[in-house]
């Protein structure tokens, strides 16, 4: 019971007020002292995206990734470590395979980018989308996009003669095989352990190729 001098301090008490307290240094010093903070700046960026020209106003900082899902709405590239490390968010620019969370939009002006929507549509899938479908190359499906296009430029990486580390030489052409396209998908992280499935799914349409 307390007694006469003393105060009756809840839990709920003491959580609004700390949250009161952290919102208060949370403001910025600028807005605290009626500074306004300076506009971004802002460019100008033509993109042809899945074949269609495209033209953005976006802040200088924007990346692509940022620029595919929330200026132009095309979700299927994942935002996963947004560090580089994970592939989920490979598309392929002018043909390359990129991690589009690691590069700015107004450095790809002019340039083609192909998503995963881009690739193939329900109606007409890709071979390396059907081949996914075909052989189980997924489960959770959250980075298959990223690794369906970054399969599909290791392919063209082998025919165009492009070595890896796991290539048996710098001179003689690579070839499809199954430990030289592990090497190459390395990059595109799987949490869910689909590789074998992949690794069959990219075989698959490198034989039909061949």
């Amino acid at each position: 019971m307390n007694t006469s001098g003393e105060h009756d301090i809840s839990r709920r008490g003491i959580l609004v007020g700390s949250a009161a307290t952290v919102a208060v240094t949370a403001v910025p010093a600028a807005q605290a002292q009626g500074v306004s903070a300076p506009a971004p700046a802002l460019a100008s960026v033509k993109l042809e995206v899945n074949g269609v020209r495209r033209t953005l106003s976006l802040d200088t900082r924007t990346t692509l990734l940022d620029a595919l899902r929330e200026h132009l709405h095309l979700t299927g590239s994942k935002k996963g470590c947004d560090h580089g490390q994970c592939g989920a968010c490979t598309v392929l620019v002018d043909g390359v395979r990129i991690n589009s969370c690691l590069t700015l939009a107004v450095m790809h002006d002019g340039d083609k980018v192909t998503t995963i929507e881009g690739l193939g549509t329900p109606d007409k899938l890709h071979p390396m989308q059907a081949a996914f479908v075909a052989h189980d190359g997924y489960q959770c499906g959250y980075c298959t996009p990223g690794q369906i296009c970054s399969a599909v430029a290791v392919l063209d990486e082998i025919k165009a003669g492009i070595p890896s580390h796991a290539s048996v030489s710098l001179t003689e052409r690579p070839t499809a095989s199954a430990t030289e396209m592990r090497e190459r998908m390395s990059g595109n992280i799987c949490r869910c352990g689909a590789y074998s499935n992949i690794v069959d799914a990219m075989t698959d349409v490198a034989e039909t190729r061949a």
